[in-house]
């Protein structure tokens, strides 16, 4: 679900960006600079997947648990407020079509490679945002899903040829409100996830001491649900427990953030079954934060 929302997105308004340039440049019949312009994607995309793949390696390369958790938890905290950003910010310019065409003619005008600058750099931006969010997604699953992935990109394509080339009316802003929501939730879970990431440095690097505290068990919980157990009960029904999951003699229930269903939601909203007091307050604020600002740019501005 993640992937799907995070490609859909930010493949939406890539489409857009090319489409608005493309229909201009095509109703001129400039192929010289058509050609730029498929250069700057084609461009844009390899250097996002380089971009992408050289997080990843920072990332790995790192070593120390402790420290890994804690470039995992700023990561988070850095990917929540780039998410909120590109929601409340850049979502405004999508559908600004005079801009786009203002920039467009400018570049025909002066020549040159200005058609390839305003495709490689407006893409890149899109697609380095990608590269981030999914990094993201990524940590917070251990998993990633190519279906989603592909499934976002392939519609985000289909709903952009309708929308720019074939010039029909789709409410694209209904699009962004929905997808603007999930990611609001999306984000909330970032946060979540970071502040738990916080806790595994604390944790892993024996810097317990530095907030008073002598061990992990000292450390305050709302609730500790759905603990792994080494049997089960007479009143546990088997078809919710996993056996020897991610390689633990146990039986893991699949509401448990590693279990089944726990880790989509832990990847999706920031579940987690046994979270500290800092971490649900953490949820319960960005949440809220998020939503507010949400239904501030979807809903009161459209009424003005």
């Amino acid at each position: 679900m993640n992937e799907f929302i995070i490609m859909f997105r930010e493949s939406l308004e890539a489409v857009l960006i090319v489409g608005i340039v493309f229909t201009l440049l095509d109703k001129q019949g400039l192929q010289r600079e058509i050609r730029q312009l498929w250069f700057g994607v084609i461009s844009a995309i390899v250097a996002s997947v380089l971009a992408g793949l050289i997080l990843m390696r920072v990332k790995s390369s790192i070593g120390n648990a402790s420290m890994e958790a804690l470039f995992e938890g700023v990561a988070m905290f850095a990917t929540a407020g780039l998410i909120w950003y590109v929601i409340f910010w850049l979502s405004k310019q999508v559908g600004a079509t005079a801009t786009l065409k203002t920039e467009a003619n400018q570049a025909i005008e002066k020549a040159g490679w200005g058609i390839f600058l305003i495709a490689f750099f407006a893409i890149l931006r899109e697609g380095f945002e990608t590269a981030i969010f999914l990094m993201g997604s990524f940590s917070m699953t251990a998993s990633f899903s190519y279906l989603g992935f592909t499934a976002g990109l392939v519609l985000a394509v289909i709903i952009g040829y309708a929308v720019v080339l074939q010039g029909r009316r789709v409410q694209l802003k209904s699009f962004f409100r929905a997808t603007s929501l999930l990611l609001v939730i999306f984000a909330s879970g970032m946060m979540t996830y970071g502040t738990h990431e916080v806790e595994e440095f604390l944790v892993k690097g024996d810097h317990l001491g530095a907030i008073g505290l002598e061990s992990k068990e000292q450390i305050a919980r709302p609730y500790s649900i759905l603990r792994p157990v080494t049997e089960l009960s007479e009143s546990d029904n088997p078809a919710f427990y996993s056996y020897n999951l991610h390689g633990k003699e146990k039986y893991t229930h699949l509401l448990h953030d590693k279990g089944h269903a726990g880790v989509f939601l832990k990847g999706f909203v920031g579940y987690n079954s046994n979270p500290n007091w800092i971490e649900l307050f953490v949820w319960i604020l960005s949440l809220a934060f998020g939503l507010r600002l949400w239904r501030k740019f979807y809903f009161s501005e459209s009424t003005n």
